[in-house]
């Protein structure tokens, strides 16, 4: 299991996320086991979060597919039916309100900034070509998202702001505590997940903490032959025991995403 951070966290700006099999667990899903604890059912946990029952059971059932058992439901009979969270559910809970209280004491995350040019707009997501590839991210919004998934209603956009159009320069800019590192060798499925940004690249040099570690990886340009232009240096904040499991080290490959509601675009005047 790897620990990682995204947009929304208690930090202010970090959402806190554990990953088991190119599955997140974040805020959305504690604040389900907690209801599910709390109201002794699933039904009764979706009716409290203004969700359905069959989205919450089979959302609970994909996080049990990658955490293992994490509600024990139990059909009526002489006292009656009801769900309780197993042992599994309480241990990823403490595990995911750890992750939450590092970032809620972390006074800063690193930035990595990009220029480019938007190449295409789709509602609040512009894509722009960057010197590492094509990046989406969003504009018209201060890039907040809410839980839900790439381009979900929750993401704070289309305010006007910082909208941009085809053409445009822009800056990119990605909050290290968006990014995923995962081992080159063991790759995510691209459609296991909803991040539309992946790079490649090697460690180039990691800042380690006693919790959480700043990993900087090195990414070259897409078409390095044709442009002097150096290596781009993209920070991803992870925890200590992450760098530990995944034995990461100056030079290994790995690979990157991140998602596109957790990317900023800003116009540059170049």
């Amino acid at each position: 299991m790897s620990d990682t951070t995204g947009p929304d966290a208690a930090a202010g700006r970090g959402r806190a996320a554990l990953i088991e099999g190119g599955v997140e667990f974040d805020g959305r899903d504690a604040a389900l086991l907690r209801a599910v604890d709390a109201t002794g059912s699933v039904a009764g946990a979706a009716s409290a979060l203004g969700r359905s029952r069959a989205r919450a059971l089979s959302r609970i059932e994909t996080l049990e597919g990658a955490y293992g058992t994490l509600v024990d439901r139990h059909r009526g009979g002489e006292g009656g039916g009801g769900s309780r969270l197993a042992g599994s559910a309480r241990e990823l809970l403490d595990r995911y309100d750890r992750l939450q209280a590092v970032l809620a004491a972390t006074a800063s995350v690193p930035e990595t900034v990009l220029r480019g040019t938007v190449e295409a707009i789709d509602g609040e997501i512009a894509v722009v070509d960057t010197a590492v590839g094509a990046l989406s991210g969003l504009h018209g919004g201060d890039g907040k998202d809410d839980g839900g998934g790439e381009g979900d209603d929750g993401a704070d956009g289309g305010s006007g702001r910082d909208a941009v159009a085809v053409g445009d320069p822009v800056q990119v800019r990605i909050g290290a505590d968006a990014v995923t590192v995962n081992d080159a060798t063991n790759a995510v499925d691209p459609d296991a997940t909803s991040a539309r940004n992946r790079l490649t690249g090697r460690v180039s040099r990691i800042d380690s903490g006693e919790t959480v570690s700043t990993v900087r990886v090195a990414v070259e340009p897409v078409d390095r032959e044709a442009t002097d232009d150096a290596a781009v240096e993209v920070a991803a904040l992870i925890t200590a025991e992450s760098v530990d499991r995944l034995g990461l080290a100056p030079d290994d490959p790995v690979s990157l995403r991140w998602k596109a509601t957790a990317t900023r675009l800003v116009p540059h005047a170049e």
